[in-house]
């Protein structure tokens, strides 16, 4: 009866979700005018005149803005105490994010109503659209083991308050909820490798049924649990049933989580969360393509890629998007982000219903040459690599190799991993024949080795990502290893590294 009656609860969280499928157009407009109202008396609303905006297309003569032009108001609520800067209710927690191509945190405002209406209701429709396809699902009866971010809560003055916006959602759940995740006391320790002990020590006594977390973070996890217990993860927890993942794709981990959870009832659920709110849910087990959600106090605007490195780039609404088109998502949502670029790309796939893929980020990708190389060629071409040389990557990183007096330009591509290849030769040439495949701008530049030479792959030692990320305080689950960057900041700074560790 208890399971009938949570089966009926969580196919019930779907029915918002049918809603905003049918009309997906009207529930954006609603929110648009749903934001403004909001925004209207704000100081950042005022200025920019918030009260003639009546459309989408008045709305579309507020600028983009990115982290660097929003900071000064961000500064106006954490420095200077105002209220009702960029949302007319107070800001009481403030997200930090530590993503791939920023040195230092950022601050992304958080609200009461982004919390509870954006990021929780989000997470109550990926639970609806899970269990319409999965009506037999049954691990809301068991614990849910959840592996987000190291960064405590920090009071920064008054009653503003910082952290991971994992540490965030955690702090504020209802007290339901917390029951039936992993312990608040362990999962917001700010030091990862004693997070990361306790978690197992914790895990292997629960009835762990779902997981949530960054793909491999996890995967650390996961291989010291059954390093600790000497057990499988199936024989540790006979009911594990699905690991909603999100942060990275999840792709070139694939192989090493069948490897390690060797079940067929196990399923893996694609999400598209950030600091700035939740975006997208997988929409069926048939395909990784994400939904995009449309009721969560987000309105969505997309910049084509031509336009992307321009200081006005023309955005286009949810109305004008085109399937099979490069895209950076612009947000405007009520936490008081307003037109603000978060830096990812996607590609719809449908727009019957609105489905996409992540395919990277706007200053995530390597074009040194004309290649125009982005991170999901590099996570299909790495996969391909694997699968036809039986190797498994744990980690990589890619920059470019600029010309020099004696030779062209390359790719230098520094993989860790978890099975190396026999063959290193062949490894290269399969993942240079797949770019090929994949990119036609790649494969032009590397006709007849004119422009861009054969990659240079460089094997790793174990574990030379995650000592790279801890020296750099970066361990934990809202850290990610960057793929691909247009310069070689990350590559040499993970050779300088290495040198001076092996001296």
């Amino acid at each position: 009866m208890i399971q009938k009656i949570t089966r009926s609860i969580l196919t019930g969280y779907y029915r918002p979700v049918k809603k905003f499928v049918e009309d997906p157009l009207g529930i954006q407009q609603r929110t648009l005018d749903y934001l403004l109202k909001h925004g209207r008396n704000t100081l950042y609303g005022k200025e920019n005149n918030f009260h003639s905006i009546r459309n989408s297309s008045d709305f579309a003569r507020i600028p983009v803005i990115s982290y660097e032009e929003l900071r000064p108001w961000l500064d106006r609520i954490i420095l200077h105490k105002q209220q009702e800067v960029l949302w007319d209710t107070p800001v009481k927690w403030f997200a930090m994010s530590s993503g791939t191509t920023e040195d230092k945190s950022k601050y992304i405002p958080v609200t009461k109503e982004s919390l509870y209406n954006g990021n929780y209701r989000a997470g109550y429709h990926m639970l609806g659209v899970y269990a319409r396809h999965h009506p037999d699902t049954a691990f809301i009866l068991g614990k849910t083991l959840v592996l987000g971010g190291s960064q405590q809560i920090n009071r920064i003055g008054g009653d503003i308050y910082t952290g991971d916006i994992s540490a965030i959602l955690m702090r504020n759940l209802p007290a339901v909820a917390k029951r039936r995740r992993t312990p608040e006391g362990i999962a917001l320790l700010p030091d990862w490798e004693e997070k990361l002990q306790k978690l197992a020590d914790y895990a292997v006594k629960a009835d762990i049924r779902a997981m949530v977390g960054v793909p491999s973070w996890m995967l650390v996890l996961l291989k010291k649990i059954v390093e600790d217990t000497g057990r499988t993860i199936p024989e540790i927890w006979p009911h594990l049933e699905v690991f909603f993942h999100g942060g990275v794709s999840f792709l070139p981990f694939q192989e090493q989580y069948e490897k390690l959870i060797p079940s067929a009832k196990m399923r893996y659920w694609e999400t598209y969360n950030a600091s700035e709110g939740f975006f997208g849910v997988q929409f069926s087990p048939a395909s990784k393509d994400m939904l995009l959600l449309l009721d969560n106090e987000v309105y969505y605007e997309f910049i084509p890629s031509g336009e992307w490195d321009k200081n006005n780039p023309v955005a286009v609404p949810l109305s004008g998007v085109e399937t099979g088109r490069q895209y950076a998502v612009v947000i405007s949502t009520s936490g008081g982000l307003w037109r603000y670029r978060i830096g990812d790309t996607i590609q719809f796939t449908s727009t019957h219903p609105y489905l996409f893929k992540i395919t990277g980020r706007t200053k995530q990708f390597i074009n040194a040459f004309g290649e125009e190389l982005i991170v999901e060629n590099a996570d299909k071409a790495i996969n391909e690599a694997c699968r036809l040389t039986g190797s498994k990557v744990t980690e990589y990183t890619a920059a470019p190799v600029y010309f020099g007096e004696q030779s062209n330009g390359a790719h230098e591509w520094l993989i860790e991993f978890e099975t190396p290849p026999a063959n290193l030769v062949e490894f290269t040439h399969i993942l240079d024949e797949s770019l090929k495949r994949l990119n036609s701008d790649y494969e032009a530049k590397r006709s007849y080795n004119l422009s861009l030479g054969m990659p240079v792959v460089k094997i790793m030692e174990k574990d030379t990502f995650y000592n790279w990320m801890k020296q750099r305080e970066k361990t934990g689950g809202q850290n990610k290893v960057p793929k691909l960057s247009n310069d070689r900041k990350y590559v040499d700074s993970i050779l300088y590294f290495i040198g001076n560790n092996t001296q």
